[in-house]
């Protein structure tokens, strides 16, 4: 088939649409994540998003939901354990192993088609239907609802957590929230790059926004378009020669990454 005739298949529109929605959800969560150092975090709750959706495979519910459910489990559990910043690693790495452990179990016990299997660790994006799509859209506007409304007070802690104690912001909840909401968008992301390489969209084209731009109105623009980007063109780029979606968003990514950087270096050569 050509390209075009490809691009007029169901599923591959609907795993367009998906991804055109997770970028845009994890750009505007990214520079965040990044300025709190939350990436180890990121990754902590991809593996019980991982655990939930091997659950929900084994259980014969839908993948989605049970990556939901285990995100935000993981999110509530790293928000309640981790009340120090110098526990937060040890904590995650604790949920992290047991999360992985216990999903490693419930695919073993999965007796169903191995690319189920695989789906979930590496990305099954066009196993998208239209009941997945419903699900990513309706979190994904919760998501930024929700995000409007915290955003000052959470990017003030995010920059300066004593000052905006001391000014009586309640950091502690906000730090809960903004996990779940995290928790969230990474469920998500494990249906398009899977559990081993969710930071893929979630932490690499925002990393890669913070190193030409100070400002942070920019820099969430320039990670939303640079996700976009990943998501939409690794999937584009995936169709004609038939290779793994994850794949290629992952090098996209990563080659803006690299980009973003020796602009930087040279800008700061520039004004040495």
């Amino acid at each position: 088939m050509s390209f075009v005739d490809l691009l007029e298949l169901d599923f591959v529109q609907t795993a367009l649409i998906a991804a055109a929605v997770l970028g845009l959800v994890a750009g505007v969560l990214g520079p965040l994540v990044v300025t709190r150092r939350m990436a180890f975090a990121v990754h902590g709750t991809s593996e019980l998003a991982f655990t939930g959706g091997a659950a929900a495979l084994l259980l014969g519910i839908g993948i989605g939901y049970g990556a939901l459910a285990g995100s935000i489990i993981a999110a509530v559990l790293l928000g309640v354990l981790s009340r120090k910043e110098s526990d937060r690693d040890s904590v995650i790495g604790a949920i992290l192993a047991f999360g992985l452990g216990l999903g490693i179990l419930m695919l073993a016990l999965y007796k169903g088609r191995a690319s189920n299997k695989f789906g979930l660790l590496t990305g099954q994006i066009v196993g998208v239907d239209s009941t997945d799509l419903n699900l990513l859209v309706v979190s994904s506007v919760v998501v930024l609802v929700v995000l409007a409304f915290i955003y000052r007070p959470l990017f003030f802690a995010s920059v300066d957590p004593d000052v905006a104690v001391s000014r009586g912001v309640p950091v502690r909840t906000l730090s809960i929230v903004f996990a779940v909401l995290v928790g969230i968008a990474t469920a998500l992301s494990v249906q398009v790059v899977g559990a081993l390489l969710v930071l893929a969209l979630m932490i690499t084209p925002a990393a890669a926004a913070m190193r030409v731009t100070a400002s942070p109105v920019r820099a969430t623009v320039l990670s939303v378009v640079f996700a976009e980007v990943a998501a939409v063109g690794g999937i584009l780029l995936s169709l004609q020669p038939g290779l793994p979606v994850s794949a290629l968003v992952t090098a996209v990514s990563f080659v803006i990454y690299l980009v973003c950087r020796g602009v930087g270096a040279v800008r700061r050569r520039a004004t040495a």
